[in-house]
């Protein structure tokens, strides 16, 4: 006996939903109900409309119900929503909002895909204007780029640096809008570690982004909008883009369990407490990898993969649900950004003890004339030297090196693993020695006490305090730009200056990328100094921390001119 399945929401989901039971059952029975215009289309390319990187805004629609009619005998029915589930007869009420009509349509299996809705806080005095927006459907870009050519739109004002909020940010700036960049807290992308955080603020204040941080909005009126601090900003249109909250009416209405997390309740099948229920994507609580914790996840490629689990289920099928690691990438003007895994913060908050390798080699050889920086820090357990995350930021291929890594937490991979990691090799795309196992061989010389480093977040404390600090670039690169009050012994001639070291107090030591410092202080530790300690991310990572907070905090800058090349 053939099954009908009703699936609630497309898009990632619920549209993956419908095909794989399609393919599982050519005679079921598969209704997709979508509240919205469009059923399938691809929501993470939204803000990219707005720049005109994608034309049209119908390029965003993947299929419509035409196309799942007679290509998978799919019946998708925009502009339905489903409005309450009757588990005792398993039905769900649905109202045709084109009609205006209600009917009842039963069900054998029933998949909640709802995604999740902006966040908009009722606490700011006019959240609610026509000129207040958010970005997670096409009807919503749509409406942004209607309402900013009507209007004679010219400063936009974005609140929240997350992925949304960055990347819209971005687009609006390409399109020739005025746009300022508000973040509550003390960085954008939460996902990365605040010092890594510095490489992307400043790419967002270069490309002519005012961005705000640890301010808020308090109110929003027709031509600005006053933050937390009384500052006002000229503001046309406003995007909320401050973060999401799980869809979860339908299933609270229909008595079916939330998780701790405020998302719905699911077993390791992506079923609710109601076994004919299943659910998945951005309303349902997640499992992490590395914590075991409950959390959630708003990304399209886990929604995919719970997905296909939840419908194999239901055909019999097996599934080793392993959890969620959170790998992400954004692109940024000309800088590309990833990271996977858990943060400093989040093992912190875990209690999870770990160390770092923070190194800045080159992303190709470094004759080839398109080589560039690649900023990567390699997270790790202590004492296993267990991989726990990475971020990497830089112009070239970050997203690569950042799924390497990926691939190694999801098998439960340690930095001795790694060590003889054996990847693919071209000037063009990397260096023989590739940027990961770069940073694993730093990660085990840092997890085996083979030498002393301070993260680049103290430098400014060692500064101030008088510490010695010695640059070990050449002479004319210490002329160029340095860290006031250090002193220049180049690598070439430090054996030769023994006596400018002291053996009484400790000695910090960078270079341009950590390479040559670190180096130094491998032979002065064999020499008989063994205070010496290598400075993470050097003076390039110096620059970069230190630039935008000097900038927004308006203080002394420790170094003499920024120099980023």
């Amino acid at each position: 006996m053939s099954k009908k399945v009703l699936i609630v929401g497309g898009v990632a989901g619920g549209a993956s939903v419908a095909a794989r039971v399609r393919r599982l059952d050519e005679q079921a029975e598969i209704v997709m109900f979508e509240k919205g215009p469009y059923v399938s289309f691809s929501n993470c390319c939204i803000p990219f409309h707005i720049s005109g990187d994608i034309e049209e805004s119908q390029d965003l629609v993947l299929m419509n119900p035409d196309g799942f009619e007679t290509q998978y005998n799919i019946d998708a029915r925009v502009h339905n929503e489903v409005m309450h589930i009757n588990r005792e007869e398993k039905t769900v009420e649905v109202k045709n909002h084109q009609t205006g009509d209600t009917y009842a349509e039963a069900y054998d299996v029933l998949f909640l895909s709802p995604g999740a809705k902006a966040i908009l806080p009722q606490s700011i005095k006019g959240i609610n204007s026509s000129h207040v927006f958010v970005m997670k459907t096409v009807p919503d870009v749509e409406e942004l780029t209607n309402y900013t050519k009507s209007n004679d739109v010219k400063d936009v004002v974005v609140v929240g640096g997350g992925y949304i909020g960055l990347e819209v940010a971005e687009n609006l700036k390409k399109a020739g809008f005025s746009v300022t960049l508000i973040e509550a807290q003390n960085q954008v992308m939460a996902p990365m570690d605040y010092d890594m955080v510095q490489i992307v603020n400043r790419e967002i204040v270069k490309n002519g982004i005012d961005l705000i941080l640890e301010d808020a909005v308090t109110e929003i009126s027709s031509d600005r909008v006053v933050l937390h601090s009384g500052k006002e900003v000229k503001a046309q249109a406003v995007v909320m883009a401050i973060g999401v909250r799980p869809e979860t009416t339908l299933a609270v209405d229909a008595g079916l369990e939330l998780g701790k997390t405020g998302a719905i309740k699911v077993n390791h099948h992506y079923q609710t407490t109601d076994p004919s229920i299943y659910a998945v994507g951005d309303a349902i609580e997640s499992t992490c990898f590395i914590t075991g914790k409950k959390m959630m996840l708003t990304l399209a490629g886990p929604a995919q993969r719970q997905a296909r689990a939840a419908a194999d289920h239901v055909y019999g099928r097996t599934y080793l649900n392993t959890g969620v690691i959170g790998s992400s990438s954004l692109k940024m003007f000309d800088m590309n950004i990833a990271s996977t895994g858990l943060n400093e913060k989040q093992l912190q908050n875990a209690g999870i003890e770990y160390d770092f390798a923070y190194v800045i080699p080159k992303d190709k050889v470094s004759i080839m004339p398109d080589a560039e920086n690649l900023f990567f820090k390699l997270i790790f357990a202590v004492p296993s030297g267990q991989i726990l995350g990475a971020q990497a930021v830089g112009k070239g291929n970050v997203d690569k090196r950042i799924d390497v890594i990926a691939t190694a937490i999801m098998l439960h991979g340690n930095l001795e693993q790694l060590k003889e990691l054996e990847l693919s090799y071209s000037p063009h795309f990397s260096t023989a020695k590739d940027v990961v196992n770069h940073a694993v061989l730093v990660g085990l010389n840092v997890l085996n006490g083979e030498f002393n480093k301070v993260p680049v977040t103290k430098v400014r404390e060692l500064v101030e305090n008088g510490a010695t600090i010695i640059d070990a670039r050449e002479e004319d690169e210490y002329e160029l730009s340095h860290v006031k009050g250090s002193i220049n012994i180049p690598l070439s001639q430090f054996r030769n200056r023994l006596n400018e070291f002291p053996k009484d107090k400790p000695f910090y030591v960078h270079c341009r990328s950590g390479q040559r410092s670190y180096n130094m202080v491998r032979a002065l530790n064999q020499l008989g100094y063994p205070n010496g300690y290598n400075i993470d991310g050097s003076f390039l990572g110096i620059s970069e921390y230190e630039y935008f907070n000097d900038i927004q905090l308006d203080r002394d800058p420790i170094v003499t001119d920024y120099n980023f090349a």
